[in-house]
């Protein structure tokens, strides 16, 4: 019990500000249309400034590094379920199954990741190339096959046109590789500039997080048997599959110290973040599937990665 406890703090902001976004909702306190504004606001605006601080500040050559490819292998497997369930088992169209496939595979590194990291590893370092490599590669194929399969209007050269501009189109992927260009080339925005950028960066996850609670408000009582079932294949994934596939690729493959194995698996057993309902948001789909995964997958890796901790770190306890 005495593993739990101290990872618990970690968990309380997304639980407080979930509640109070449920709250804000419930009152109608900011209208009828304040989840979609809000929602707009993290992905125009508030999660593009924070990506852009993040990159320029970091060192893409942290992203290189051979404890990385256990974090991919798990990535890849848990997406590639994710999605080979909502096109097969469930029958979803394409812009779900990048959803679901999202919803199985990307973890939580930000604001979660790092309280995590230092509670039970010690430091945030390993935490920096995650959350490269999931801005990077992951996010581009994610928003890319989003734009695909929710822009099916015109033939198909027109169509791949609109994919080839989506980096001039899509604020998430325009910042990031502007934060890429300024780390290349060691630029540094001005200072007050730079100030007022993570301000403003500083507002995405809370206001994700809020947005997310207020989703909950006025969901319907009951949900069906295929969601349900649908939720619990991306939790499984998401919090068992993920760090498993993670931990024999980085035992068995990569022959990983115990500290390295153990920032792996960690990292790999963290929750959905909630970027995936806010895509999903944005891309006027479904969000039952990602709020509850998010949702379900936070309460779950309460315990797995407390599970984690004791059984790769015994000497620690």
């Amino acid at each position: 019990m005495h593993a739990l406890q101290p990872l618990l703090a970690s968990f309380v902001p997304i639980w407080t500000l979930t509640a109070v976004g449920y709250l804000i909702s419930r009152t109608g306190l900011l209208g009828e249309q304040a989840e979609l504004v809000l929602g707009r606001f993290v992905f125009h605006v508030a999660m593009p400034a924070a990506l852009f601080t993040m990159l320029a500040k970091a060192p893409l050559r942290s992203f290189a590094n051979t404890s990385m490819l256990a974090f991919a292998a798990g990535t890849l497997v848990a997406s590639l379920l994710g999605w080979a369930g909502a096109r097969w088992l469930f029958g979803r169209r394409p812009a779900d199954q990048a959803i679901s496939s999202m919803a199985a595979g990307y973890v939580n590194s930000a604001n979660l990741g790092i309280p995590v990291a230092v509670q039970v590893l010690g430091d945030a370092s390993f935490v920096g190339p995650v959350l490269l490599f999931q801005v990077l590669l992951v996010t581009p194929v994610i928003l890319g096959a989003l734009d695909a399969g929710t822009n099916t209007v015109g033939t198909r050269a027109e169509r791949l046109g609109r994919l080839l501009r989506l980096p001039l189109r899509n604020p998430i992927i325009m910042a990031s590789a502007l934060g890429v260009l300024f780390s290349a080339a060691g630029w540094q925005l001005p200072t007050a500039l730079g100030h007022s950028c993570d301000l403003l960066g500083g507002a995405g996850v809370p206001t994700a997080l809020v947005t997310l609670g207020m989703s909950l408000h006025g969901r319907p009582a009951a949900e069906g048997s295929s969601l349900r079932a649908e939720v619990g294949l991306a939790v499984v994934t998401k919090n068992l599959v993920q760090p498993l596939v993670a931990f024999a690729v980085g035992s068995l493959l990569l022959h990983l110290t115990s500290h390295q194995l153990l920032a792996v698996v960690i990292c790999s057993a963290l929750p959905t973040a909630q970027n995936v309902f806010i895509y999903a948001r944005q891309y006027d789909l479904n969000t039952a599937l990602p709020r509850n995964s998010v949702l379900w997958s936070t309460l779950l890796s309460m315990l797995t990665l407390s599970a984690i901790d004791w059984t790769l770190a015994p000497t620690s306890h």
